[in-house]
């Protein structure tokens, strides 16, 4: 075998190998990037993280002594024919106090269509102290033509955030709901208990 064919076969070799390590990194990241997303988001649902409430297992067994208002903010995304209202735009709680605050959503479009409410709160570092019992997010809600439906939301602050120096200048906080077209039928995604003992959906 000529010197010229011998470079020629260890430069093919060269050539499979580099594409074999191509192809791994990009499968590699392409299988991060599809983990990234759920792990973000059972991040800020552990901790609070960018505004996500926390979903606590049992209400406070103290009672604060400042007075919050809480606003609720409601959307729904276009595509989506409904509408979504709050019983009341806001009320005032203190810590540890239970609260409830019940909302109607209805479908205006002629067919029967599907949503899935996402939230947040704000200010976003609130989000570690705000604690829902009950709601209705992330749960797929298929209405019919016309069809209205009524939904709750049961939450409480912690009274922590009394006592939190970076909590001082807070006196307002706004839980929004935006209900989206759902994509697939998924059934509601299922609590995980957190570190602390409470709960995250």
């Amino acid at each position: 075998m000529t010197p010229a064919a011998t470079d020629t076969m260890t430069s093919e070799r060269r050539n499979r190998r580099t594409g074999w390590i191509v192809t791994g990194v990009v499968f590699t990241m392409l299988g991060l990037s599809f983990a990234a997303a759920p792990l973000y988001d059972l991040f800020c649902r552990t901790t609070g993280y960018g505004g996500t409430p926390m979903v606590a297992r049992q209400a406070a067994k103290t009672i604060g002594n400042k007075l919050y208002s809480v606003r609720f903010d409601v959307g729904v995304a276009s595509g989506l024919n409904w509408r979504f209202e709050a019983e009341q735009p806001s009320i005032e709680v203190k810590p540890g106090q239970v609260a409830t605050m019940r909302y109607t959503v209805r479908n205006l479009g002629a067919a029967e269509s599907t949503g899935i409410a996402s939230f947040n709160v704000v200010p976003e570092i609130t989000g570690g102290y705000f604690n829902k019992l009950e709601c209705f997010c992330f749960t797929e809600q298929t209405l019919k033509a016309g069809e209205s439906r009524e939904e709750t939301v049961v939450f409480f602050l912690d009274p922590e955030i009394e006592t939190d120096k970076t909590m001082t200048h807070v006196d307002t906080i706004t839980l929004s709901y935006t209900f989206h077209t759902a994509k697939t039928a998924n059934k509601p995604i299922a609590a995980n208990q957190g570190s602390d003992g409470k709960t995250v959906q």
